[in-house]
């Protein structure tokens, strides 16, 4: 007759998930303490899509055409989604060093959560996306943008972050998959048709048919969608069923995307070899 396991008790169940909290917060002070000494990273970060705004306001701007307003106004809630996406790559880097560098065998050895590594990195870079998104939204008002209502720019930010989540996830993924710095190079280089191949620069519905149906289904091209009407800026007027529910695709697309690559995230941390 085979042994009945005792139920895990309610309380220790709590002071598993407090001592994960506390193991995640430790680990991502220890990111955010590098970042102080070494501020050119986040600075640079922060300031890359600045420098795309700029130069698409003022050096492509005035040969965009975007029906119902003004291309800085569709241009903006884009380049806030594409800041997200960036993230992507800082995420997997920051991953990959941990690995050439031993510091994740390191964590291993320690009596912590299994979760509280990455869980950790993904609150410190969640913490540098805010930043980031923050030092954009200013740049944004320097050039002549305006959002709509408050309750709308804070849902808006709510979709931005919830994107960003779902990339953390998967640069966390990617980094322990691979650990392998020359990954990291192939990943940035596919960003950019990523991040193009979506409603983020220029509407959709001036793709070629069938191009425009994998735009409006990128992920990246639900959020902006969504953002953009939230704003009250330009949205694509001839799109399809994706452009229509914009709003649900930006919750859905994110939500599963972070359940899926954080469980493998988890996973895969879990399988690594000591």
């Amino acid at each position: 007759m085979s042994a009945v396991l005792p139920p895990v008790a309610e309380d220790d169940l709590v002071e598993r998930l407090r001592w994960a909290v506390t193991d995640a917060v430790t680990v991502a002070g220890r990111d955010v303490a590098h970042w102080r000494r070494q501020p050119a990273v986040v600075l640079v970060g922060a300031l890359f899509p600045v420098l795309l705004l700029l130069m698409f306001v003022y050096l492509f701007g005035g040969a965009m055409v975007v029906p119902g307003g003004d291309y800085r106004d569709f241009l903006v809630p884009g380049l806030f989604g594409l800041a997200m996406v960036f993230g992507l790559e800082a995420t997997m880097t920051s991953v990959v060093t941990d690995a050439t560098r031993g510091i994740t065998d390191r964590f291993r050895s320690l009596p912590m959560a299994p979760s509280a590594v990455v869980a950790g990195r993904c609150l410190a870079d969640l913490g540098s996306s805010v930043l980031g998104l923050a030092v954009l939204v200013a740049a944004a008002f320097a050039v002549g943008w305006r959002p709509g209502g408050a309750a709308e720019v804070l849902a808006a930010v709510g979709l931005l972050l919830l994107l960003r989540s779902a990339f953390l996830w998967m640069g966390v993924f990617l980094g322990l998959l691979t650990r392998d710095p020359a990954t990291v190079t192939a990943v940035q280089v596919l960003v950019w048709p990523f991040a193009f191949l979506s409603n983020a620069f220029v509407p959709a519905s001036t793709m070629p048919g069938w191009l425009a149906t994998i735009a409006e289904w990128n992920p990246l091209a639900a959020t902006v969608t969504a953002v953009r009407g939230l704003f009250g800026q330009p949205v694509d007027a001839g799109g399809g069923w994706a452009t229509e529910h914009a709003l649900v695709l930006a919750v859905a697309w994110p939500v599963v995307l972070t359940v899926l690559f954080a469980a493998l995230s988890v996973r895969r941390w879990q399988g690594l070899s000591r």
